[in-house]
């Protein structure tokens, strides 16, 4: 992706590093967690404070992906005892908070997200309200609550946030098999898909309806909303690549992306057999499509998941 010398958005708060912050500041506005640039710091032993980021990232990645984070850490464990939580960067821990390669590259995704979604809006009336992205590690606390165990990308209506810990990258690309900065900007569309559907009402019908449902009804009608926020993230790649700033090899970047969070690819990975009454993201096969079906319409009015003649 040539994300480099574009514009960066100031909706960023940078919560890294004891609390720096960028972008206007820490605000707390009133108001449900529901899933790259540059790529995390390096590999770390797993051992004190690491263990715990380890058990962090796994809860992270079930709000992104629905994995249960205690399968999960089989995965991340290592025949030597160590455990993978980040990715090869130039960049080092000890940079400034706010002047390091990865926040540059998702100020960058934060804005040409902007972009899309403001002419979107517009060409139908609307007025898009920016969300602001919270980069943290460790624990963050949001309008969802505290999320000391919930780093990784999720998305809080009640505030109107996404929550980034880099070091999801890292693990999306050591251990899922899906490296690559457009994968990694595909996990911030995603996330901003959600944004979408807070503001277009969306996420309030479902949180309202899912009161009401069994559990097997409230998985299959999340996997109509996660397939939703995949082919709105689709729908800014159709931008992204209007303007010229894909390159070869970045929507397959982001299909392997979306592949390598597929219900049934996790569950395969983590037990070795599927149980498709659980699934709550969708399958690896229906992520791609809705992703892809985004791309090439270019039209959120074709993101109807909701229909139960396309899933």
């Amino acid at each position: 992706m040539r994300w480099e010398n574009r514009r960066r958005s100031d909706n960023i708060e940078d919560r890294r590093g004891g609390g720096l912050l960028r972008g206007g500041g820490m605000r707390r506005i009133p108001g449900i967690r529901i899933p790259s640039g540059g790529s995390a710091g390096g590999a770390r032993r797993a051992g004190g404070g690491s263990i715990f980021l380890i058990i962090v990232i796994a809860v992270g990645l079930w709000a992104f992906a629905g994995i249960n984070p205690l399968q999960l850490l089989d995965m991340l464990a290592r025949q030597d005892g160590s455990v993978v939580v980040g990715s090869p960067s130039t960049s080092t821990p000890t940079q400034q908070a706010g002047n390091d390669s990865q926040s540059a590259f998702v100020g960058v995704v934060l804005a040409e997200t902007e972009d899309t979604w403001g002419r979107i809006f517009q060409a139908n009336g609307g007025t898009y309200t920016e969300p602001r992205l919270v980069l943290y590690d460790g624990s963050v606390q949001s309008a969802c609550g505290l999320s000391s165990a919930a780093t990784g990308p999720f998305y809080c209506p009640n505030d109107r946030k996404v929550y980034l810990d880099l070091s999801f990258f890292g693990l999306m690309s050591q251990r899922l098999g899906a490296p690559g900065d457009f994968a990694q900007a595909y996990v911030i569309a995603h996330e901003i898909g959600h944004h979408v559907q807070n503001l277009t009402g969306v996420l309030g019908r479902y949180h309202q309806a899912r009161q009401s449902m069994s559990e097997a009804a409230a998985n299959r009608e999340s996997i109509k909303v996660e397939l939703q926020a995949d082919c709105y993230a689709g729908i800014w790649a159709h931008a992204a690549d209007d303007i010229g700033i894909l390159e070869e090899g970045d929507i397959q970047e982001a299909l392997n992306a979306a592949s390598a969070v597929g219900d049934d690819m996790l569950q395969r990975r983590q037990q070795g057999y599927v149980v498709p009454e659980s699934f709550n993201h969708g399958t690896s096969a229906q992520r791609a499509r809705w992703f892809e079906t985004g791309y090439r319409s270019g039209n959120p009015a074709d993101c109807d998941t909701f229909s139960p003649a396309t899933l």
